[in-house]
């Protein structure tokens, strides 16, 4: 999967964070963001309950992008596969993750994956953009 960034996602710049309202309008988000569109409830690796993010830290985006799917390191290695995932936590600066691990370089991106029990891909970050950090929701737990 050595496709530059504009190949895994839309050719146009990512919008800038909802309204919201728009926000409110995700299923089952009106419990995750708040008026200003940031997370309310800190973000979770879904298998270790490790703290990802603190509440406050990311603000809800929608963009299509390509995550391979999550498995365990051999069966990774064995073949491809993947989902496009639109709900993400847009995280603009690198130090304000509490625990992350970022893969290799594959292309011209970077993977998010749990600095603890290494799960993942739960993120995205494409090596262009330095101040985009993208969490999938669907791919974390949030308290």
């Amino acid at each position: 999967m050595a496709a530059a960034c504009a190949e895994m996602e839309p050719a146009a710049a990512p919008p800038p964070s909802p309204p919201p309202a728009a926000a409110a309008a995700v299923a089952g988000s009106a419990e995750l963001v708040c008026a200003q569109g940031r997370n309310l409830k800190a973000v979770l690796c879904q298998r270790c309950g490790s703290r990802v993010l603190l509440p406050g830290a990311a603000t809800f985006a929608r963009r299509e992008l390509l995550l391979p799917a999550m498995r365990k390191k051999a069966a990774a290695a064995a073949g491809g596969g993947g989902d496009l995932l639109r709900e993400h936590w847009l995280v603009r600066d690198m130090f304000s993750f509490e625990n992350v691990g970022f893969t290799r370089d594959v292309g011209n991106v970077k993977f998010l994956v749990c600095a603890d029990c290494e799960a993942g891909p739960i993120g995205w970050h494409c090596l262009d953009d330095k101040d985009s950090f993208y969490v999938a929701l669907e791919r974390v737990a949030h308290e």
